[in-house]
């Protein structure tokens, strides 16, 4: 149920920001606060991968608060973060966010949705232990490369 209703939310903000264009930031400040968003997700996403990989000793505490970390950015509203005319056709050498968002945002709001439950999975996952903790790393990540493989050019 929670789902469904973050996911009717999302949609609902999207669709209505995008077309009152209500936004009081700049598109240069939306495009750094998008990237700024992802930043801390990678942070967080190192000391997991690490752990998962076998570069980082697995903590359970650590484990657990980096996952919560995650969910806690999960949990942000970020449909103001793709306002349009931020891609990187608008703003270029500022973001590596291409036009196909705004062109496919049902398809963005469906990854972001897997992102949230693969992250929801990650914090039932991540302070039971490095062999549960592996595969929710993995499952996140695979979200994570899932949108960028569509959405985000390989460079600025």
């Amino acid at each position: 149920m929670r789902k469904l209703i973050l996911s009717t939310v999302i949609a609902a903000t999207a669709a209505t920001t995008a077309a009152t264009g209500a936004f009081a930031q700049s598109p240069s400040d939306v495009a750094k606060a998008r990237r700024a968003f992802y930043t801390l997700v990678g942070f967080e996403m190192a000391t997991l991968g690490g752990m998962a990989q076998g570069k980082i000793d697995y903590d359970a505490e650590a484990a657990s608060q980096s996952a919560g970390d995650i969910m806690t950015l999960a949990s942000l509203h970020t449909a103001d973060y793709f306002a349009p005319g931020t891609s990187n056709e608008d703003l270029p050498g500022e973001t590596r966010a291409k036009p196909a968002i705004w062109e496919d945002m049902a398809g963005v709001q469906e990854k972001g949705m897997a992102f949230y439950q693969a992250v929801v999975e990650l914090n039932e996952a991540a302070g039971n232990g490095l062999d549960a903790l592996r595969p929710a790393v993995g499952k996140v990540g695979g979200t994570c490369k899932a949108c960028h493989d569509d959405y985000r050019a390989a460079d600025f």
